[in-house]
Parts: C-alpha cells; structure tokens; sequence
C-alpha cells in the first residue's frame, strides 16, 4: 500500500498549510489541513480493508499465425472498489486492443482484450496486476498475480499444389497407396469383388479361368503414412512449417498421417482433432535430430539444415520452397515488388488456415 502522486501532492500541501498557520493563525491549519488529513485517512482505511480480487483466466484457443484471439479474465469482489486492470503480452503476440482498463470492480467483471498471434510456439499471457485504489485516488495498493496462460501458434501451413507437376505427384502418391496394402492371402473370386483386387497373373495359371483375389490384412496401422522432421540447425520455424503443410496436404488427400520430430511423436491418425494434435506438436517442434532408424522407416522425411529444407519421399528429394511454388513465385515477382509476408516466405500459402482445422 502506498501513497499515489495526487496522495503526495495532498500531503505537500497539507504541510505547507501547517506551515502558513504559524503566520496566519490556526484557521489556516483547520480550514485546509483537517479536511485533508481526513480525506487521506480515510483513503488509507478503504484501501486496506479492500480484499484481494479472486482471479480466473479463460483458456486461450490455439491458431496460425496472423489471427487475432480474445484474452478474457474473470475478476470476483467482495465489494465495489476503484481498479487499473493491467495484463502483459508476451513475446510472440501482440496486443491489437488496450490490455489494461481503469474500471470499477463490483462483484463479477470480466476484463478482456485481443491479441495478434505472430510467432510460432507456445506464447504466454501475463502476469496480471491490479491495483485498487480509493475514491479521490490518494492511496493505491497492488495485487500480484504471477500465473500467466499460454496459448499455442501453430506453424504456418503452406499451398502445396503450387509446386511442379512431377513433385507434387511424387508426394500425392504417398498418400494414394492403399491403405490396407501388406498382402495376407488368395482367395476366389466372389461376386462383387472389385477387379483391381484380381490377381491375373495367379489367374492365368489356373484351369477353366477361375479367378482369384488378393487379400491384405486387416490391421489399421498398415499402410499408414509417417512423416518424420527433424531440424539440424536453427531454424526449426522451416521444419516445422514444412512438415506441417506435408502433413495436412497427405490427411486431405485421405491418408492415415503420423508423425515423428526430437520433441516426440504422434501415432497414424486422421480427422480434424488429429490434425490438431499433429499441429500442437509441430508448434513446439524445435532443432534436433532424429535417430537413424527412424528416419528410414518414415515414408516421408522432412529435414532442415545448412542447405534448406528437403522433403524426401522413396529417396527423391524434392526442395520444400520448390514444392511450395515458393521459387516460382520468387521469379515472377516484378522487379522492385515485394510478395513477402512476415516470415520472409512468399504468399503462396493457406493463411494459415486449411480448410480442415476450420
């Protein structure tokens, strides 16, 4: 608890009355002093009597970068009290409306502002102060509170359909190998089978034209599609940004995606809420790398160093900026134009905002 600059100023001219009494008589001293030394008592007494507000912070959505998301925080009196709500925006976000208020606190208020989200990772909100004051603003006391809330940046997801016919095939054929592909057994034909299960060349060495069909096996985890990462210097924003656009170009093309990066993995999945969960890992994804063994298994490699980025499917590199129509993109720009967004990447993106996590 301490006394405001106005609460000073009360003071100093309270002083310098008591000091023109000795010149003026007491009527100075009761006509300036009495009232103020009451006003600042009085201050004092509301101020300290005042209990500390109970604090609730509303959970902050996930998002891509560029989007704006409410900060909301539920604030509880006792009793009706002058404030200054004031809230700090961490690194990575920023603030697109006022985060502090001067309000009046009175039962349930709720303070809110928005912030942008600017930088992959996980951001944080806080800490929260506020600071009560009396009615004619002589006296103040702070509150604490140091909990702050994080909320999570998704990497930027980049348009992969803008790169070369040739490689944007190469990745689509990862996902359009059948999801089911190991073989198990033949068997005969059945009415109804589809004749793209017909193996001819089995059929052909049976009498009278009998055909058979293959069987695959019945276990989900086949033939799902597992995209590792890994970032060899730092510049885990590209890895994570490519691994992230591979990986929900293979779950709308239908695949069962999975993934692997230094931070951890997520096993074969698909749908919105395992995008998300792919997204969220990518969003702490930093430098690292992969053991070897993982990085063989994986049907699609994504792998950031001194070079670049390269997505690597059956042993075919294929350059990320090239795949992403980045380099296209960068020949046509006109002369003294400039295409590029905040990341230093070109527009040829999704936003951040694939239709699948909408």
């Amino acid at each position: 608890m301490r006394l405001t600059r106005r609460g000073w100023a009360a003071v100093a001219v309270a002083c310098g009355a008591v000091a023109l009494s000795w010149q003026s008589g007491p009527r100075a001293l009761n006509a300036v002093v009495v009232p103020l030394v009451v006003v600042l008592l009085a201050g004092l007494l509301t101020v300290a009597r005042a209990d500390r507000p109970r604090v609730v912070r509303q959970p902050v959505t996930d998002g891509f970068i560029r989007e704006d998301r409410a900060v909301e925080v539920a604030i509880e009196t006792d009793g009706t009290v002058a404030a200054t709500v004031r809230d700090t925006v961490g690194d990575g976000l920023s603030a697109t409306t006022d985060p502090h208020a001067d309000t009046t606190l009175d039962g349930e208020e709720t303070f809110g502002y928005d912030v942008r989200l600017e930088a992959r990772g996980e951001r944080r909100v806080g800490p929260l102060s506020i600071t009560v004051t009396d009615v004619l603003g002589l006296v103040e006391r702070r509150f604490a509170y140091e909990e702050p809330t994080s909320v999570l940046v998704y990497p930027r997801v980049r348009d992969l359909s803008q790169g070369p016919a040739a490689d944007v095939e190469t990745l689509a054929s990862v996902a359009d190998r059948r999801a089911n592909e190991e073989f198990d057994h033949l068997r005969e034909y059945r009415r109804g089978d589809p004749l793209r299960d017909v193996h001819w060349k089995t059929a052909a060495k049976r009498p009278e034209d009998d055909l058979v069909v293959t069987e695959y096996t019945d276990d989900d985890d086949t033939g799902a599609v597992t995209v590792a990462a890994d970032c060899l210097v730092d510049r885990s924003d590209e890895m994570a940004s490519a691994a992230a656009s591979v990986a929900t170009y293979l779950l709308e093309r239908g695949a069962t995606v999975g993934l692997a990066t230094p931070e951890g993995t997520q096993p074969p999945g698909s749908g919105r809420a395992h995008h998300r969960e792919l997204l969220q890992l990518l969003a702490v994804a930093g430098p690292g790398e992969l053991a070897d063994r993982t990085r063989r298994d994986a049907d699609v490699l994504v792998r950031t160093d001194e070079a670049g980025t390269t997505v690597v499917v059956d042993g075919r590199e294929l350059a990320f900026d090239r795949l992403c129509g980045l380099e296209r993109a960068e020949r046509e720009k006109p002369e003294g134009g400039n295409r590029t967004g905040n990341d230093g990447h070109g527009d040829h993106d999704t936003d951040g905002r694939p239709g699948m996590t909408a």
